[in-house]
């Protein structure tokens, strides 16, 4: 039980038993706990499985945001924290996946320990890490367009604009949120001010 396993770089199912007083001796590989791989799934099958599923499981709450706004049943699904539960141990399990000895070197590759593109650009080079950033946007992106959704509820403001922004570029749905807030609070300010 004392093993680890090294992944080859060339091959998602290639794995070298080696034990653990060898593995200083060992070629520069990919780290990967030998039980990292339930059922002896391949890395690249569980990181497009899991980017499917990602993927899939945060469509229904857009589309109930988006297609009915303000219906009982689309209030009451989005108080439920079940997505952020899922996807985040999705998230912590494929972020254990990826994690190299390297990880922390690429993270913090300057000599002022701050990240550089460089170190991010190897270290995103792998599927398992491409796939955690993945599940890391979707429940980020999620999370902020359920804050424009109910901000839009509580000012009684459109937000299925900013929603479906949400979905695609998240900052930028922020932007049109805050945009259409605004627009719209100036418009009733003018409004109540006998249109001055």
């Amino acid at each position: 039980m004392g093993g680890v396993f090294f992944k080859d770089q060339e091959s998602s199912t290639s794995q070298i038993p080696i034990e653990i007083s060898d593995a200083k001796n060992a070629p520069r590989l990919n780290f990967v706990p030998f039980f990292s791989s339930p059922a002896g799934l391949p890395c690249s099958q569980i990181a497009n499985s899991a980017f499917t599923l990602g993927t899939a499981a945060v469509l229904p709450f857009y589309t109930l945001m988006i297609v009915a706004p303000r219906a009982e049943l689309t209030k009451k699904i989005l108080k439920s924290s079940i997505p952020y539960i899922v996807l985040g141990n999705l998230y912590a399990y494929l972020l254990y996946l990826s994690w190299t000895p390297d990880t922390i070197r690429f993270l913090f590759a300057s000599k002022y320990l701050l990240p550089e593109l460089p170190g991010i650009a190897k270290m995103f080079s792998s599927e398992m890490t491409l796939t955690s950033a993945w599940i890391h946007l979707l429940v980020v992106d999620l999370f902020a367009a359920r804050q424009v959704y109910y901000d839009g509820l509580q000012e009684n403001i459109e937000t299925r604009h900013s929603v479906c922004l949400c979905l695609l570029s998240c900052p930028v749905g922020i932007l049109a949120h805050i945009i259409t807030k605004a627009a719209i609070t100036r418009s009733r300010e003018k409004i109540e001010h006998g249109g001055h």
